[in-house]
């Protein structure tokens, strides 16, 4: 009786502490639901305990046999799957530990309840509710812990509107305006990892004649150097872009709630003499689902000059520069918070002569250098939702503009 009181007690305390922090803190209607069925076992576990202790004392209540036995049985169930989520995404080997005795010895208390002979009044009524709530309790909880991280489902949309450009008095400089906008039509909340904004100027030279093929295939090769990429033509001469503007248009760490939309307004700015003939824009947000994670403020860690805390793998490109953001992740639900070493979202936020972008890596503090590999990085935006929306190239023509001069 002492050994499945040990089993038992221990389960009602630890379900029952998880399942309270779910039910009131999960992000998603699954983990509130998964909090009610840990809250549900702990009290079927506490039941267990006392019909343990009148199943094996004075057999007061006619029933406590069969109390038992159910208690004993859903506590086994809910340790069986607590341990294969340990052991698939926990990297708490004091809980793997944990729960692969509290498994054992739960199994163990329902053979030995079974073995005091107990009457069960229908069983077959019995029976058919202990599958039905054992199906329901699993179908739950494989939803949330492992169909649910491996759907993404919802992608905002990023758009750039073009103004006309705007000369300045002493007609030596003007303003091209530009409106950003992200609109997310989906009823999922995000949270804003990084957001980038940059211009390219480009020259555009027009030969006379039709360019030979071997001039379009030594386009074609510059195109891997460049992340402005420019299409091949029969006349125009490939020059590339250069790197005019680049900015952030949404605070890192803020969120777009679920049916809204954010809109934000900028300018670029050139001197009349300018030697481009066009503007080619580019937009983009990196984002995680609210539903995936909750997120603390982030803020800068560090520059990759001057000896900055960044990767090597981000500043081996010594003609790109980079300003990396840090914040704590924190998990969607209890149980995972519990055996999961605490991660933590580094967005860079890059840049150079020939354009910017934004590159994010959700880690184990300390693990920043270590290069995550495809599969990693597979799993690491499916279970955080993570998603990036971008637009462009947009282009704008400044040929009207150049000739008020």
């Amino acid at each position: 009786m002492a050994l499945i009181l040990l089993v038992l007690l221990p389960t009602a305390l630890l379900l029952g502490w998880w399942g309270i922090e779910d039910l009131s803190e999960a992000l998603t209607y699954t983990g509130r639901i998964t909090g009610a069925i840990l809250i549900l076992v702990a009290g079927l576990s506490l039941l267990g305990a006392a019909a343990v202790v009148d199943h094996w004392g004075r057999n007061i209540f006619p029933y406590s046999g069969v109390v038992a036995l159910i208690g004993t049985v859903a506590a086994s169930l809910t340790n069986a799957m607590l341990l294969l989520e340990t052991f698939r995404d926990g990297d708490s080997t004091l809980y793997r530990v944990l729960f692969s005795l509290l498994t054992a010895g739960s199994a163990w208390a329902v053979l030995t309840v079974w073995r005091t002979s107990v009457v069960i009044p229908s069983p077959k009524r019995v029976a058919a509710a202990l599958i039905v709530s054992s199906g329901l309790a699993v179908a739950n909880f494989s939803y949330e812990h492992l169909y649910q991280p491996s759907q993404h489902g919802a992608r905002p949309l990023v758009d750039i509107a073009v103004g006309k450009p705007v000369l300045s008095k002493d007609r030596k400089e003007f303003a091209v305006p530009v409106d950003i906008k992200i609109e997310n039509h989906s009823n999922v909340g995000f949270f804003v990892l990084g957001t980038e904004f940059h211009a390219m100027g480009e020259r555009v030279s027009l030969s006379r004649t039709d360019r030979p093929r071997e001039q379009w295939r030594a386009d074609a090769e510059t195109f891997r150097d460049f992340q402005a990429q420019h299409p091949l033509s029969r006349r125009e001469i490939y020059q590339p872009g250069q790197l005019v503007l680049a900015q952030p248009w949404v605070p890192v760490g803020n969120w777009i709630e679920a049916n809204d939309i954010f809109v934000t307004k900028t300018v670029v700015q050139l001197s009349i003499d300018t030697p481009y003939d066009q503007l080619a824009l580019y937009a983009s947000a990196h984002l995680a689902r609210k539903d995936r994670l909750g997120l603390e403020q982030m803020r800068v860690n560090g520059y990759s000059w001057g000896g900055g805390k960044v990767p090597q793998w981000v500043k081996r490109d010594k003609n790109i520069d980079s300003v990396a953001y840090r914040g704590r992740v924190y998990e969607n639900n209890a149980i995972d918070r519990h055996t999961m070493d605490p991660r933590y979202v580094t967005v860079y936020w890059q840049f150079g002569a020939h354009g910017a972008a934004l590159t994010e890596s959700i880690t184990r503090n300390g693990e920043e250098n270590r290069i995550q590999s495809r599969a990693e990085s597979r799993e690491m935006t499916s279970r955080y939702g993570l998603v990036t929306a971008e637009t462009g190239p947009i282009k704008q023509t400044l040929w009207d503009i150049k000739n008020q001069r």
